[in-house]
């Protein structure tokens, strides 16, 4: 789904971003142009930023869980 209509940047992207390292909203704005113009798009865009993080946090510790 777009999630910033003013430059086309969907969910799939940002989740993309967070995966090689994005942790910001400052740093989504400097790669992929979200919420630079009319702002609309930075409460979405935070919250797929932060469910990434999330997910990412809790995949890793369920692998350090696992016995080796």
């Amino acid at each position: 789904m777009y999630v910033c209509l003013c430059t086309g940047v969907t969910d799939h992207q940002i989740r993309a971003a967070a995966e090689d390292g994005c942790t910001s909203m400052r740093q989504l704005g400097k790669e992929l142009g979200v919420g630079r113009q009319c702002g609309r798009c930075a409460c979405m865009a935070r919250e797929i930023l932060r469910e990434s993080q999330s997910r990412d946090y809790f995949n890793l510790a369920n692998m350090l869980a696992q016995p080796a």
